[in-house]
């Protein structure tokens, strides 16, 4: 079984709105609201593709139970792992001359009692061959916590996969997590790490290679993205959308990645569908509806770098 690990899960609130100016009443349209955070949409988007997965995270208040409820209507299962404090809304605003705007939560406060809970549940499950752990920690939550997490993953052998922004990951990388997908921000914060052509990515995912993690997937948004499994490396384009809202995109990606990748299917048609899965969700409020991905596909092509 796929765990997804969201420690600070969301609401993300999108809309359009006509008029972005100071201390005036902006009117809003297309308003949506969608059960968030990195690895919940993880565990949307392997839902969608008929891949079971199972949802941690800590939840609470009202909107903490939109988002149980939400994902329980689509069949995936959730442990949640209650707490007082509301669980936090992110606002994504697009407008009409194609600007985007995001406005992030820092999340509730989490209890380090509830904090063990949720580390007592995934030494004691049965069914956990993945954990994948992305997005942030709530500010309540050290940066060690990862750690207790990944010591437990190792001791159990259950594989882990990491999407984090936090420079920690760079130490985490001593745990050798079975895929790593930064993306060409997070390596140049994280790593201090600049890319400038392709000589600089295959120096990087050599390096990350080398520093513990078993694969990676790069991910450079409307350049593409790029696979290292310590054999080859593999690049693939990306579709030419219009985007809306990058947010979601990268997570959709990981989790179409991992759909093929995770029952040993062909590399490329992995590739072609995270690629083809991210752009379709860039150009959506949200995840979307995933509509074009398979028109998108059939465009896409995939080399071998080295």
């Amino acid at each position: 079984m796929i765990y997804t690990l969201t420690t600070n899960p969301a609401i993300d609130m999108n809309y359009t709105a006509e008029t972005y100016e100071p201390f005036k009443v902006n009117r809003t349209t297309n308003i949506e609201y969608s059960p968030n955070g990195k690895g919940v949409n993880v565990s949307i988007v392997l839902n969608h593709y008929g891949i079971e997965s199972k949802v941690l995270g800590f939840f609470g208040g009202f909107t903490g139970k939109y988002i149980v409820d939400e994902l329980q209507k689509k069949d995936i299962e959730v442990k949640a792992f209650e707490i007082d404090e509301a669980t936090r809304i992110n606002v994504f605003i697009d407008t009409e001359d194609k600007k985007e705007f995001k406005y992030v939560n820092k999340g509730p406060f989490v209890p380090r009692e509830t904090q063990e809970n949720l580390l007592n549940y995934i030494k004691k499950s049965e069914d956990c061959s993945y954990l994948i752990i992305s997005g942030s920690l709530p500010k309540s939550i050290d940066e060690h916590y990862y750690d207790e997490i990944l010591e437990i993953c190792n001791k159990r052998n259950i594989d882990i996969i990491l999407d984090i922004s936090s420079r920690k990951l760079k130490d985490l990388l001593k745990y050798k997590p079975l895929l790593i997908k930064p993306n060409d921000e997070e390596v140049k914060e994280i790593f201090g790490l600049s890319i400038n052509n392709e000589k600089d990515v295959v120096y990087i995912l050599k390096y990350l290679k080398e520093e513990g993690a078993q694969n990676i997937l790069l991910t450079l948004g409307e350049k593409g993205m790029y696979f290292y499994n310590g054999d080859k490396i593999y690049y693939c384009n990306a579709p030419d959308i219009s985007l809306v809202s990058s947010a979601c995109a990268g997570d959709s990606a990981l989790s179409a990645f991992l759909s093929e990748w995770l029952k040993g299917n062909d590399i490329s048609y992995a590739l072609k569908k995270s690629s083809a899965t991210g752009g379709n969700v860039a150009e959506s409020r949200g995840i979307g509806t995933l509509s074009e991905v398979n028109n998108y596909i059939k465009k896409l092509e995939v080399r071998e770098v080295i």
